[in-house]
């Protein structure tokens, strides 16, 4: 199987909402926009003021509905997507540039890379007024459909050789992802109607009141409560989640007592 060295987010935004989509997320995760690159101008990386990596970057489709995907950097694209076919996914397109698209076993898109040299930050947050920020990029969330959730769950533990783990809640698996990857990997078994496996972001937060509130400020909506964690649409009407668990730890606070 490849080695898996590093995981980016991508939202991919209908083209109608590029600029207040980039502008939203960057913003909503106190980044600096870098320059946008792409032959067509279609990419930019979202630059953590911290220094750390980037863990997230938006793309401009050219039509369509705004969606999340996944890249996974590799050594070999080309030998790891042979391996990713070999374990049910199909590929989609194969790039010049060296790159490949490919859809896993229940329809999601992601894509391998070669390992690169990200960019580092060096330019300022893009101005937020609405209030301080406590909240953080922890993982990608695979919504899959309930009827084939192991199948989904064998591919990317078998792709990326990391174990499958339960959480404490029972429709939650995650993959137990080095931690110099930095981005989490989380699988949720759907109870809907969906034919196909979906993406959301997921950020943890130490204040979910108050950076629910900030992200409303920004031009999201609020979408549901559930106990712990909110689920919101941005702009570009992609869901993500704001959840309980500190942005340093990753450790869910106790419950109340009774």
């Amino acid at each position: 199987m490849p080695a898996v060295s590093g995981l980016v987010a991508f939202v991919d935004l209908d083209p109608l909402a590029w600029e207040r989509g980039s502008s939203f997320w960057a913003q909503a995760v106190g980044a600096g926009l870098s320059p946008v690159r792409g032959a067509d101008r279609e990419f930019a990386t979202l630059l953590p003021a911290s220094g750390a990596p980037p863990r997230l970057k938006v793309q401009r489709l050219r039509q369509g509905p705004t969606r999340t995907h996944l890249d996974l950097h590799v050594p070999d694209p080309v030998a790891a997507a042979a391996a990713a076919e070999g374990l049910g996914a199909e590929v989609a397109w194969r790039s010049e540039d060296g790159y490949v698209v490919l859809r896993s076993p229940t329809g999601l898109p992601f894509c391998l890379v070669h390992e690169e040299r990200l960019p580092v930050a060096g330019q300022d947050p893009v101005a937020d007024d609405s209030g301080p920020r406590t909240a953080a990029l922890a993982e990608v969330c695979l919504d899959v459909p309930a009827g084939r959730f192991e199948e989904e769950l064998d591919f990317w533990s078998g792709l990326t050789g990391w174990a499958a783990a339960p959480t404490t809640v029972e429709e939650f698996w995650f993959l137990r992802v080095p931690e110099h990857v930095g981005l989490g990997l989380l699988l949720q078994r759907t109870q809907d109607d969906r034919a196909a496996t979906t993406a959301h972001l997921d950020l943890d937060t130490t204040d979910r009141a108050a950076e629910v509130e900030r992200h409303v400020a920004l031009g999201a909506t609020r979408v549901a409560d559930h106990g712990r964690w909110t689920v919101l649409r941005d702009p570009a009407g992609s869901a993500y989640c704001l959840t309980d668990r500190d942005p340093g730890t990753e450790v869910l606070p106790a419950p109340p007592g009774p």
